[in-house]
């Protein structure tokens, strides 16, 4: 099994701890860190990063080569988008229907989900391409999982922020990836002189660098 898919089942079962954690079930109903969330929102799309890969891995592949990752960025509208942007709002309702039968079912649900992707990942071919509906472009499967997996890694933090747990501490090949493609995509928006100065150089650094 690739190391993108190693590193995207390592991160999913790890927030699978986090969202049976009681701290969740407890403030299920409160606001969460992130704008118009609430927790259980912010719950169900953290959810939805192991939830909807099996509809993914079932679509029909048209014909056309694959988008890379960074161009799949650049396509989208939903990077950067406003907070009440519709892109935002369908965001915020699919994870408040994923969240409406209660902490324990999600709970239940992703476990589930989990287990038949920790068995069906490794046998899919390392050229395997998927569908991205909302695109709509394709993407090579370890492409798709490096975008569910930073997923699953930035919204851990939230979450836990949200809730009052210590984020996830996760190896550094879960980590990694995540890092390489915020980075890139950072460089895309602001510059190189700016993610350096952010990295390196903090009193010349831009503060709008700190939002993709």
């Amino acid at each position: 099994m690739s190391p993108i898919r190693t590193a995207y089942l390592t991160a999913a079962r790890s927030a699978a701890d986090l969202l049976a954690d009681p701290a969740v079930a407890n403030r299920w109903d409160e606001p969460s860190a992130l704008p118009a969330f609430g927790v259980a929102g912010l719950a169900g799309h953290l959810a939805n990063q192991v939830l909807g890969v099996p509809a993914v891995l079932a679509a029909p592949v048209p014909a056309g080569d694959p988008v890379g990752l960074l161009d799949h960025y650049a396509r989208g509208g939903w990077l950067g988008a406003p907070v009440d942007a519709t892109v935002n709002v369908v965001i915020r309702r699919v994870g408040d229907g994923l969240a409406a039968d209660g902490p324990v079912a999600l709970v239940d649900r992703y476990a589930a989900t989990l287990r038949e992707l920790t068995r069906v990942l490794p046998a899919e071919p390392p050229t395997r391409v998927v569908h991205v509906r909302h695109g709509p472009w394709s993407l090579t499967l370890d492409d798709y999982l490096v975008t569910r997996l930073m997923e699953l890694v930035v919204h851990a933090d939230d979450l836990a922020v949200s809730v009052g747990v210590p984020t996830p501490e996760l190896p550094a090949e879960v980590v990694d990836p995540v890092l390489a493609l915020l980075a890139r995509l950072a460089v895309r928006r602001h510059g190189q002189p700016a993610v350096l100065r952010a990295l390196s150089r903090a009193e010349r650094a831009p503060a709008s660098v700190a939002a993709l």
